[in-house]
């Protein structure tokens, strides 16, 4: 299995799906790289859901609390194939207590590119240095940090939690 996540449906290949390739073409095409493992390409998007996880009840709190208690505007900017995210809004009905997502796939454009955050910046008429950007890669945060953004990269929610309040974002643990 890590074989096969690794160099025949790796990371940098469903990157580009989460930039809107089409996900029948680009199992048709790494089929045609590696034929002699058909039916797990297959299965890779065939049984995406499956492999879809799980919330991570702690971050999921920290998610509530702003949501009940607090006026900050809630968005989410996702690297995510606009095949499969309605997927993952069926499955995570907490996904809707964002004001807005913006889905890199819809956009076809992906994180850490800079235009897809001044797409956030513009279309929810953002001012950057009000703004907190959280991701779990740091590559993404940077590139945030780099248009104006307050950047935490994520780790866990006790970190996520400590970042918030030392950036004046009261959140109860």
């Amino acid at each position: 299995m890590d074989h096969f996540l690794n160099h025949i449906c790796s990371w940098d290949w469903n990157l580009n799906q989460d930039a809107g390739y089409p996900l029948d073409k680009a199992t048709q095409e790494r089929i045609a790289l590696f034929p002699e493992h058909k039916a797990l390409i297959e299965m890779y998007y065939g049984r995406w859901e499956e492999m879809l996880g799980f919330a991570h009840l702690d971050t999921l709190a920290l998610l509530r609390f702003l949501k009940k208690n607090t006026d900050y505007r809630l968005l989410a900017l996702t690297n995510w194939s606009h095949e499969t995210f309605p997927i993952a809004l069926k499955k995570f009905p907490w996904l809707s207590w964002f004001e807005g997502i913006l889905v890199s796939g819809a956009e076809g454009l992906r994180k850490p590119d800079p235009q897809i955050y001044t797409r956030l910046i513009e279309r929810y008429d953002l001012v950057n240095s009000r703004c907190v950007f959280i991701d779990d890669n740091k590559d993404n945060v940077l590139a945030a940090e780099q248009l104006g953004f307050k950047g935490i990269h994520f780790t866990d929610a006790g970190a996520l939690h400590d970042k918030l309040n030392q950036l004046g974002v009261a959140v109860a643990k």
